[in-house]
């Protein structure tokens, strides 16, 4: 098998020679990692598939995941100079007065000319809203545009064609040797991004009618961005619902703001024929018959404690024949702060427990973090090839 198969078929609960490695790396690990300046990765779909390509080859992974969209290849024209400090962070002062901080070793900073205010729930009105992304040149905004000049909401008309350019290099640059996911945000994500964390919590409780409604414009956007990242070509699509856990809400309210959106979602990309996985962080173990509900193919991250609350050993038990699991390694106690050696033994515990039966992708749990040690995420591979073919 090569790796493009072997995702498939372990996403596919179907045998493979040996269990898949694929880890979402944090975008200061590619910064720090290879010779893509900051400004080149954030601005430039070139930069970052080519960092996303060259890591993945690296560590040996069987697939990559493109989590940031594709750009404008004329952004420059926006752009009054680049500034590049001494620790190889680099500033991007455009011409209407805006400024990007990108720093050597971690997420973009836009900082427009003139301060934003968040929007009040009484502000926002569904009909202006389609699908917003906070990677998107010039942040995040009410109503929300692509690049710096605001314009009326269009959703016939909606995705420039450049936001697709990474997907398209990618999959040119390593044809069918590689698997290809794409990501987009959930309807809760998004909701949480427009209001800032706390303010949208608050409105669960004070306003779920407004809120609900907000829910099923973005989950149209979301789903017209997902059929259409399928109908580019990728294998399979990363829904990032990162705020849907323990942590920020309860299962109640999983079961009223998430769970009905994300199975719209769901079902209207899979419809495409191309897979479709949720990536929530953290304490989850006490919703995971409702993530499987929502009718995804897969569950990422399935953080441990202390980071999260998810037993492997469980989650197989309950769901394992219903949704394929990625994920489970602690990408802080173990892949950062373990040694090669104790990174290896994490592994094949993980590939014990999770590889029976099929179904298995091995990962670190959330995003592999900037310093983790090259000589670490080495060993995710090599225990998967020394465990071999797992058992049925």
């Amino acid at each position: 098998m090569n790796s493009k198969s072997r995702i498939l078929a372990a996403m596919a609960h179907e045998p493979v020679d040996r269990v898949p490695v694929m880890c979402q790396l944090a975008i200061g690990h590619y910064l720090l990692h290879t010779d893509v300046k900051p400004a080149e990765l954030w601005f430039t779909s070139e930069g970052f598939a080519r960092a996303l390509i060259e890591l993945a080859d690296r560590y040996r992974f069987d697939g990559l995941l493109i989590n940031l969209p594709g750009t404008d290849p004329d952004w420059m024209r926006v752009v009054d100079r680049i500034e590049t400090a001494a620790d190889g962070g680099q500033t991007v002062w455009f011409v209407n007065g805006d400024h990007a901080r990108c720093p050597a070793d971690d997420n973009v900073h836009h900082i427009p000319r003139t301060p934003r205010r968040t929007p009040t729930i009484d502000e926002v009105d569904p009909e202006r809203i389609c699908y917003d992304d906070p990677h998107g040149l010039g942040g995040i905004k009410y109503p929300f545009y692509f690049g710096l000049e605001p314009y009326e909401l269009d959703r016939n008309d909606y995705w420039p064609d450049y936001f697709f350019r990474t997907i398209d290099l990618a999959l040119e640059r390593v044809g069918d040797r590689l698997s290809v996911h794409s990501e987009l945000f959930s309807p809760f994500t998004q909701l949480m991004e427009l209001f800032g964390y706390q303010q949208a919590l608050m409105y669960l409780l004070d306003e779920p009618d407004r809120v609900k409604a907000i829910l099923q414009a973005y989950t149209q956007g979301a789903a017209d961005l997902g059929v259409r990242q399928a109908r580019r070509g990728v294998d399979a699509v990363l829904i990032s619902s990162a705020f849907a856990g323990g942590g920020f809400i309860s299962p109640r309210q999983y079961e009223q703001f998430v769970l009905p959106y994300e199975a719209e979602l769901v079902a209207k990309i899979k419809a495409e024929g191309v897979f479709v996985y949720t990536h929530t962080c953290g304490d989850i173990g006490d919703r995971l018959e409702q993530m499987a509900d929502t009718g995804i193919d897969g569950i990422d991250t399935l953080d441990p404690p202390p980071l999260g609350s998810v037993d492997l050993a469980d989650a197989k038990q309950r769901i394992g024949d219903r949704v394929f699991f990625k994920g489970n390694i602690d990408p802080v106690h173990t892949l950062l702060e373990g040694t090669p050696e104790q990174v290896y033994a994490d592994a094949l515990r993980r590939l014990e427990i999770g590889s029976p039966g099929g179904g298995y992708i091995l990962s670190s749990a959330c995003s592999v973090s900037p310093r983790v040690s090259p000589e670490n995420l080495a060993m995710l591979v090599r225990a998967s090839e020394d465990f071999g073919a797992p058992t049925t």
